[in-house]
């Protein structure tokens, strides 16, 4: 036998094996008559793979079904309690960390500051910050089975490769294969942006829809694109740069060097510089008697009818809007998340979003088109747990657990 063809015997386990788990997972309480007609697999074949899910705990067996008849069905569910995993997101300068079970249930989180300007900072500091984690959780994380992390920047998830980050000198950093060994764990690294558009996909706003697009309004503007349930990547494994559309030929130079990118607008430290700026030429608002102007303060005088602030946030709205009709143009998608602070005056945002959207984009693209704001904006690392979720029901990560000896 070739080493090809052993790849592809290899292949064809992991895929039916996911194939049977993943209906078990979304559809359970399930039969195996019914994982069989849904999956096309041969009966005899279920009934193999789900003895084997069975003996690693990684499904159970549920109270019997109605009976229609003859022998009663026994219905199968996941197995979530026992499964632990860890998720991180690294921002510019904080780290979030949270324990999940494999439902998503968050168990246990912390965050604290983190600083670093090149990748042998960050994966020093990221260590420590796992293992700190790690400890201090001991006692509910008894069955580790994956570390999750999603950082801002161009990341190939399929390598675990870092190939970009803002403000750090990162050099095709290898990151997944470091922690994985580091910890001797699967590990799963991910755009945070691209991330947490899968997580919306698997339990946020986007439950309901196989295509849509988040659009996240932070330090930067960017989108994660949902194609068909998939996470839409492009040939570097990189895409949704919403926040480098030019929306105003004349207006500020951004940090990639063009002008009048949508992030020079459209972003928190835009939106707080504009707001200082114009404070400053004695513009008449409440926000002068802030002492610290945030992106949620800015918000809320916005609801309370501040000119300044409703000013704002309406000109954000404007360019989120014809940004976002060109990516409603492009990938006609059947919902829009918008997350981000600014989301806290989305009674305010929304419409200046909508009326752009209704004037630049195609009606019947954009007619009963919902645009929502984020399900998760309150669990930052849901993107990095969504990454160890997909590699269960994708079965990379389920094949490991199965392959291991429990």
């Amino acid at each position: 036998m070739t080493g090809g063809q052993i790849g592809n015997v290899d292949l064809v386990k992991q895929l039916n094996s996911a194939a049977v788990y993943r209906l078990i997972d979304q559809q359970g309480p399930i039969s195996r008559i019914k994982i069989s007609e849904l999956s096309h697999l041969a009966p005899a074949s279920v009934t193999k793979i789900t003895r084997q899910l069975l003996e690693h705990n990684l499904i159970q067996e549920v109270a019997h079904q109605a009976s229609t008849g003859g022998r009663r069905a026994i219905s199968l569910t996941t197995q979530v309690t026992q499964f632990h995993s860890i998720a991180v997101r690294v921002g510019r300068d904080y780290i979030q960390l949270s324990l999940h079970d494999l439902s998503g249930e968050i168990l246990s989180k912390s965050e604290s500051a983190i600083q670093y300007s090149d990748q042998e900072q960050l994966i020093r500091q990221l260590i420590d910050k796992i293992k700190l984690f790690k400890a201090s959780n001991e006692l509910i994380a008894h069955n580790l089975i994956a570390i999750g992390v999603v950082l801002p920047g161009l990341v190939n998830p399929d390598e675990g490769e870092v190939h970009y980050m803002p403000h750090t000198k990162i050099d095709h950093l290898p990151l997944g294969q470091i922690l994985s060994e580091q910890f001797n764990i699967g590990c799963f690294v991910g755009n945070d942006i691209r991330a947490m558009a899968l997580a919306e996909h698997y339990f946020g706003a986007t439950k309901d829809s196989l295509d849509s697009v988040l659009i996240s309004v932070h330090r930067g503007t960017g989108a994660g694109i949902m194609a068909d349930g998939h996470v839409f990547l492009g040939s570097n494994r990189n895409v949704g740069e919403i926040g480098h559309i030019q929306v105003d030929p004349l207006g500020e130079q951004c940090q990639c060097g063009n002008f009048g990118c949508l992030e020079t607008i459209a972003a928190n430290p835009a939106i707080l510089k504009g707001v200082q700026a114009r404070l400053a030429r004695g513009y008449d608002s409440t926000l002068a008697d802030e002492a610290n102007i945030t992106i949620p303060i800015i918000c809320k005088h916005a609801l309370m009818g501040d000119d300044l602030a409703t000013q704002s946030i309406v000109r954000v709205g404007v360019q989120l809007g014809k940004a976002i009709a060109i990516v409603i143009n492009l990938f006609n998608p059947q919902k829009i998340v918008i997350a981000g602070d600014i989301t806290q005056a989305k009674e305010v945002l929304f419409p200046a979003i909508q009326r752009n959207v209704n004037s630049q984009s195609l009606t019947a693209f954009h007619k009963d088109l919902p645009i929502v704001s984020s399900d998760l904006e309150q669990f930052p690392t849901m993107g990095a747990f969504a990454m160890i979720k997909r590699a269960m029901l994708n079965g990379v990560l389920l094949q490991k657990l199965m392959d291991s000896t429990h």
